[in-house]
Order: C-alpha cells, then structure tokens, then sequence
C-alpha cells in the first residue's frame, strides 16, 4: 500500500476534483458577493430602505450560520458527494429564486433559502478535501480552493455589474445559476463517491453527535482560533470603500481597478502560499504573515491622503498576508477532527465563521464614527484592535500546532499508515 505522506504529485483525477471545489467555491462566494454592489440599483428598482437592504444582506449570513449548526450532527452520515450534491441543489434553486424576484419580500425568502443550502456547502468541501489528501499536501490545496474568493472579486463582481448595467439585476443571479448546473453535473458524473469515513461511524445520534463535536476541548479550541480569525478581517471589511474614498482621497471610479489588481495578486499569492505552508509548515507560514499583517494594518489604517499608486502597493501587500495566513490557518486547522468527526467539526467551524464575522461587523460599526465630511474616524483604533487579535490568534496556532504535531506524532507510532488522509493499519 502506498504511503501517501511521502507523495508530492497530484493524480489527474486529485486535480479534477481540486477544480471542481474551487468552482463551486467561487459560484457560492460570487452569489454573496455580487448582492453587495447592486445595492443602490435593488434600492431604487425594489423601493426599499438601506435597513431593508440591510437585511437581504444579513439573511445569508444569519441563515447559513444557523443551517450549519443545525446540520451539523448529520454531516458525517452520509456519502460527502451525495451531500455535497444536495446542498449545492438547494443553493442553485435558491439563487434561481433570487433571478426571478419580484419585489423585497421574495428576494428576502430568496436570500434565506440561499443561504441554508450555501452556507454549508464550503464546510462540506473542506471535509472533502480533509478526507481525499494528506496533511502534508493540504496547503495547496487550500491554496487553490481559497483563491475562489479572490478569483470572485476579479472576474465575477465586473461581470456581475456589467450584467447588471445592460439586463437587469436579476441577470448577475441567472448567471450563477447557468454555470452552477454546469458545475453539478461535472461532480455527478466525474466525482466518485467519498465513503471512507462512514466506516468509522460511531453509534451516536446526530444530537449526540452534535453534542460530542462541540464538547471535545481540542475542538473547542479550533472553533475559538477560527473565531477570532474571522474577527480580524470583519472588522476592515465592511468599512473599505468608505475609508478609501473620504479618508485617503481615492476616487470612487478608481475603486475598481484597486479591488482588481488586489483580487488578481490575490489568486497568484493563495497558490504559492499553499505550496509554500506545505514546504515551510502551516504554523510557520502563519507566524510570518501574521507579524506581516500586523505591520501593514497599522499603517494602512493610519494613512491620509494617499496616491492611488501607493493604496494599490499597499492593498496588495495587506491581502498577501490575509491569503497566507487564511491558506494556512485552515491547512492547520484541518488536522484537528478525528476522520469520523470531520463533517460536523467543518460544518460547526464554517456557522462560528459566519456568526462571529457578523458580531465583529457590529462591534466596528460602534467603533467607527462619520463625520460631516464623510471621513471615517476612529479607523485607526479598528486597526490596532485587528493588530492585538493577530497577536493572540498566533498564540492560539501554536497551541493548536503542538496538538496536531502530537496528533500525527501518535498515529505515526501506531504503525499506520495514511491513506486519502485518513489513518488506515498498515498490512
């Protein structure tokens, strides 16, 4: 039996279905993604309020975090690609939804039933990435896989308004749904079927099983470590553009050629980052790009005005250390759940991200102040607060690091050997 610590080379078939996640990833990030720059055109098409847009956008956030706990106990039940063929069914009918709205209300159901479906779908397809490859070839996978949201920035949103611009904005959605069918029927005629784990299944219930994911300590600590992960970027995010705009002097029409040159140096660095973390080890990349992240963030949230030359300079810098320390922080992270406890240990870590991203969301908003310019203030303060949780998440990366370590460590001396990444006895 061949041992797959000491393979290197992806197989045809390994690359099929690297490329298949990726695309699926990048379908259900653009569906989020793309709401967020219609807002103005849904507005004033629908005739809602900011708050009623507010809450279209909230919906997915909420009803996917909330899907994922729900689903939890049942993930590792089932055939992953029957699941993932399932849920991936649900957030294309879910999005059809939203391509035939009629008014607030619809699209609101829309968004909800999208996001029941989407927001379990990247914890099912980090489950499957855990069972099918081995620790050590993880980061490039992750790499690959991770890129999808930078690949959504660059090619989708352009593509999405333009679509927008000329047909409709319920065209970006009928767009997504088109590629989306191309997608699942690729995975149902090319993916074989992921059963490994079920062989391993305990006699517990889903409630049991649920209970037992959310209890074990080691678990406990991923879930924390991805939290305050999430808190980070959070915090930034929603209050970009504002920033950019009324605080550093960029031009609104100049803001999409800064996301595209930031989203293109995005996809070259998740890649590298995963070969990278595979050669170097997770922990270490993520201690470098952290200490990176740190320096960058302090300046960037303490800039005035500045050329566009030197915002874009920095934006690339500043999302080099986000990829890496995301590529490799999930590549360590998936060393944690036992075989038989991955689907539920990835489905409950994907509604922590989804809820804790949505409470730093908040806590910023209280931050950050507007004044009667439009001037953010108080951004600094975001700043160095995303400094202090950069400190404390590599503290937890080590503790987690020495886990796994000892982890792979004992199964080594059990005389196994690894298999499509999980421990089988050697013969």
């Amino acid at each position: 039996m061949q041992n797959t610590e000491a393979k290197t080379a992806f197989t045809t078939y390994e690359k099929a279905i690297i490329a298949m996640l990726a695309f699926i990833q990048f379908t259900v990030i653009l569906d989020f993604m793309v709401l967020s720059p219609l807002g103005a055109q849904l507005m004033m098409e629908l005739n809602i309020t900011t708050a009623q847009f507010g809450w279209v956008v909230s919906a997915y956030a909420f009803s996917a975090g909330i899907a994922g706990l729900l689903t939890a106990g049942f993930a590792d039940r089932y055939d992953r690609k029957k699941l993932l063929l399932f849920f991936y069914t649900g957030f294309v009918l879910g999005t059809l939804l939203c391509g035939i709205a009629p008014d607030y209300h619809f699209l609101l159901m829309a968004r909800i039933v999208t996001g029941i479906f989407g927001g379990v779908i990247g914890s099912i397809g980090f489950a499957i990435i855990t069972d099918l490859f081995s620790f050590q070839m993880r980061g490039r996978v992750m790499g690959v896989v991770q890129s999808a949201f930078a690949a959504s920035q660059v090619l989708g949103i352009p593509v999405g308004l333009y679509l927008a611009n000329t047909l409709g904005w319920h065209s970006p959605f009928l767009l997504i749904v088109g590629v989306s069918v191309v997608a699942g029927l690729a995975i149902v005629v090319y993916m074989k079927p992921i059963t490994a784990h079920l062989k391993l299944k305990s006699e517990r219930n889903p409630f049991q099983h649920l209970q037992h994911t959310v209890s074990r300590s080691s678990y406990l600590r991923g879930f924390a470590s991805t939290a305050l992960l999430a808190t980070g970027g959070f915090m930034l995010m929603p209050f970009g553009s504002a920033f950019a705009i009324h605080n550093l002097g960029i031009p609104q029409t100049d803001l999409p050629l800064i996301y595209m040159v930031t989203g293109i140096s995005a996809m070259i660095i998740g890649p590298f980052a995963g070969r990278l973390s595979d050669k170097i080890g997770k922990f270490p990349l993520f201690t470098y790009a952290s200490l990176w992240g740190m320096v960058v963030v302090i300046v960037y949230c303490n800039l005035g005005i500045t050329p566009l030359w030197q915002i874009m300079v920095i934006n690339v810098l500043l999302f080099a250390g986000i990829s890496a320390r995301m590529v490799s922080s999930s590549a360590l992270v998936s060393g944690i759940p036992d075989p038989q406890d991955r689907g539920a240990y990835m489905g409950i870590n994907s509604s922590v991200q989804q809820i804790s991203g949505g409470i730093a969301s908040l806590i910023a908003g209280l931050i950050v102040v507007q004044g009667k310019d439009g001037s953010l203030g108080r951004y600094d303060l975001l700043g160095y607060i995303v400094a202090v949780t950069m400190v404390v998440t590599i503290v937890m990366m080590y503790v987690i690091n020495q886990y796994v370590v000892k982890k792979q460590a004992a199964e080594a001396a059990k005389g196994s050997s690894v298999v499509g990444g999980q421990p089988v006895p050697t013969r």
